[in-house]
């Protein structure tokens, strides 16, 4: 069974940092295809508006970010597999929106390719976690 469960987010001033964490349990089970990497992502929702990518990275080290937090955003994976995290520095107002974590196994073009950030592209999710930056 595959379980993601987020956790660090919370209220800080603009300008502030926060770290966002989701723990793994079951990693070995995402992909059933062995021969296929692993996608890891962080989304966002903020209300009334759709969920977008973030930030994602693939068990080649390969990683995505959106336009919007490059620069700011930094994700990354433990090398035991267990905790997916998220960096997030200068954040601004409109970075409040409720986080997630997800994970699939990586599409197969062939090649090692960076991760994608549609939410298509995964099957497993977290709860979440609220960010709410304050001016």
């Amino acid at each position: 069974q595959v379980h993601l469960a987020e956790s660090g987010g919370g209220s800080v001033q603009a300008g502030g940092s926060l770290r966002l964490s989701c723990a793994v349990s079951g990693y070995a089970y995402i992909s059933k295809d062995t021969s296929r990497s692993i996608c890891m992502a962080w989304f966002r929702q903020a209300p009334g508006k759709e969920r977008e990518g973030m930030a994602a990275v693939n068990s080649d080290g390969l990683t995505s970010y959106a336009d919007s937090v490059k620069g700011r955003f930094t994700i990354s994976l433990d090398n035991a597999r267990s905790t997916l995290s998220l960096q997030m520095i200068s954040l601004k107002p409109e970075d409040t929106a409720m986080y997630y974590c997800a994970a699939d196994s990586c599409p197969d073009f062939g090649e090692p390719s960076s991760p994608g950030l549609e939410d298509y592209e995964y099957i497993y999710w977290g709860q979440g976690t609220q960010v709410t930056v304050t001016v």
